[in-house]
């Protein structure tokens, strides 16, 4: 917590900022109190029971600067009673992860005194994001001061404002002191070692250590492979028939390491205390509405849709729209098969270094257009997604994940399968995976880095100074990270590494470098990840996670293709036509059956292989029995007569 930065509440009392809240400066007074108290409510009237104050303007405030600026922060108590609301898990005394209880906080292991640093400044700023999401509309007809602006019972108030655009942006608060120890020992030293998971996770929040976390598994994964690809591509370059080995690697590399994966996220999930937190029960999130109902599982009154409403616009808008997206990648991927014959046409009749280096101009041009689709494609689902309520990751995530992976494989699969064109498959690969790499660092450290400086050097060497040196008055720090840019989540690092993954797993056989290049890739990411999230980005609420989520699937799909893919190369060579020159049926026959038993071993390892490790599977176990012992006991304990009415 930031102890230094404290601010008085109305009423006199003081806490520590966490959270800021920006209006626009043209904002109506009775808008602004309605929602001031709202947030200031008591949470029995349907408020989120917080503390909230106006940012007073610093000493070198100005009449530019936005009077409408709030800070969030909470008591103790609250901010304990709010850690036992969303669920989270912290370690008892026994040293297992327990849910937290406010009855039982003396029970847990660094609970001290009055709980003063039990919870992380992520693990409050995450409560009180809570707390502010499900502000939710109740008998209001509209925003008062905004008669057009209407409010639906159920409605995310904060989401509605968001959207209307009176409410500008709502976002954490960076702890200097830490974000300055976890820099250093991050990225500002370049070293060989593994990264701080622990202090990202408290920090940042789970669901961003599990992604460096995944991030430096990958790469450590991908180091075999790469050792193994460099003598590969230096002896038997030019001898396409040799691939079959580097094949058949491959099948039993991308099988292997996502298994051993899902251990080491269990191992590290359990640690953090999101292993056992239950997301059944959830909040719906904030950007849903529909008509306010009751949840017939947890009895919480929350916005319901109809569920003939959502098929409709999924079947009759989204789906038709991915259809004509798809047509698009391929008709693209047409006019790049056109230009690599015009690039070849013209080599072939003036061979040269010029005209050699035109070959690569189709592959790097339509590389640039696969990066420029996708990211015209994510913005559009995402507004589909909002528009149709889809489950936010459940519905334009998978669809996402379908058109890129058709955008950048589809012409390799042509080139390999209906072409049959190794060479071309080789230099098209390499530029597509080249090129996509330097587009990757340019959009995701560069460009944030120097958009930022342009919008405002000057804040820029505030931000230097106050990061790193000096600590600025709390009105300076708010005005200089409400300049900064947004973070949007991890789905674009996923993305990245799934579609990387998938050029090693898929056609690497053909250019063993692809996992060496895709290594000082991960090396440089993680670099340039740290810096952007300490340095370029806003701190981004944390999110609690177990798992890397609908990735794990994704990743295992691509293994899946691998497979299929690797084992239809193998067929392709010379060498295992050799074995078969006279029936083309049975060489078909022999890799389908091959490619069949590789699925069941597939499919067998991951069944042997315990998703959770059997010492933590232990501890759950032990846990749970002991609830029921706990449940069974007070069972006992009550009342004859409660206990019939329990069973009437």
């Amino acid at each position: 917590m930031q102890k230094s930065l404290s601010v008085y509440d109305s009423d006199g009392s003081t806490f520590a900022p966490l959270v800021v809240i920006e209006l626009v400066s043209e904002t109506k007074e009775e808008a602004i109190a309605w929602l001031l108290n709202r947030v200031r409510d008591k949470q029995q009237d349907g408020g989120a029971e917080l503390l909230v104050e106006q940012l007073t303007p610093g000493a070198q405030g100005t009449e530019k600067d936005n009077p409408n600026v709030y800070v969030v922060g909470a008591s103790w108590q609250r901010l304990l009673y709010g850690a036992e609301d969303v669920g989270l898990f912290k370690e008892f005394n026994d040293g297992s992860m327990r849910g937290f209880t406010y009855a039982n906080k003396h029970n847990f292991k660094e609970f001290q005194g009055d709980g003063d640093g039990f919870l992380s400044m992520a693990e409050c700023q995450y409560i009180i994001k809570h707390e502010l999401d499900n502000l939710r509309a109740k008998d209001e007809a509209h925003v008062p001061g905004y008669p057009k602006m209407k409010l639906y019972p159920g409605k995310s108030v904060i989401r509605r404002m968001q959207s209307k655009g009176i409410l500008v942006q709502v976002f954490p608060l960076h702890e200097k002191e830490e974000l300055k120890r976890l820099s250093f020992s991050w990225f500002k030293k370049i070293k060989l070692s593994f990264q701080p998971l622990d202090d990202i996770r408290h920090y940042f929040g789970e669901g961003m250590a599990l992604y460096f976390g995944f991030l430096e598994y990958f790469t450590l994964a991908l180091i075999p492979m790469a050792l193994i690809g460099i003598p590969y591509y230096l002896f038997d370059w030019e001898d396409y028939d040799k691939f079959t080995v580097f094949a058949g690697f491959n099948l039993v590399w991308c099988t292997v390491i996502l298994e051993l994966w899902k251990r080491l996220s269990a191992s590290l999930a359990y640690g953090w205390g999101t292993l056992s937190r239950k997301k059944a029960f959830e909040e719906p999130r904030p950007g849903f509405h529909g008509v306010l109902g009751v949840n017939p599982v947890t009895g919480r009154a929350e916005p319901l849709y109809s569920n003939a409403k959502r098929q409709l616009r999924i079947y009759l808008v989204s789906v038709p729209f991915v259809l004509l997206c798809l047509y698009l990648s391929l008709y693209v991927m047409m006019i790049y098969f056109d230009m690599e014959g015009w690039a070849l046409m013209i080599h072939d009749e003036e061979p040269t270094f010029w005209t050699g280096l035109l070959l690569f101009i189709p592959s790097i041009i339509y590389a640039v257009v696969i990066e420029i689709m996708n990211l015209i494609y994510r913005y559009a689902a995402e507004f589909l997604t909002g528009w149709g309520e889809w489950d936010w990751m459940g519905g334009w995530v998978d669809e996402c994940i379908l058109f890129n992976f058709f955008n950048c494989f589809a012409s390799l699969f042509y080139i390999a399968f209906v072409m049959q064109d190794m060479v071309l498959l080789r230099q098209s690969l390499a530029t597509l995976l080249i090129t996509s790499q330097i587009l990757n660092q340019i959009m995701e450290a560069f460009l944030p880095y120097w958009l930022q400086r342009r919008r405002n050097k000057k804040a820029h060497k505030r931000m230097i100074k106050t990061m790193e040196d000096k600590e600025l008055p709390l009105s300076e720090q708010v005005k200089l990270e409400a300049d900064m840019s947004t973070y949007l989540g991890t789905f674009d690092d996923y993305l990245e590494l799934f579609l990387l993954f998938g050029y090693v797993s898929l056609f690497s056989c053909v250019y063993p470098l692809a996992a060496v290049l895709v290594v000082l890739n991960n090396v440089t990411e993680v670099y340039s990840d740290a810096f952007k999230m300490c340095k370029v980005f806003k701190r981004p609420f944390s999110e609690p996670a177990a798992n890397i989520g609908v990735w794990q699937l994704a990743f295992e799909a691509m293994s899946v293709i691998a497979v299929v893919t690797n084992c239809a190369l193998i067929g392709m060579s010379p060498q295992v036509k050799s074995y078969f020159p006279e029936s083309e049926t049975q060489l078909i026959m022999w890799v389908v059956g091959f490619e069949h038993f590789l699925l069941a071993s597939k499919f067998i390892l991951a069944f042997v292989i315990p998703d959770v490790p059997k010492h933590i599977q232990i501890k759950l176990s032990r846990l749970e029995f002991e609830s029921l012992e706990a449940l069974k006991k007070r069972h006992q304990k009550e009342p004859v007569y409660k206990r019939l009415t329990y069973h009437v």
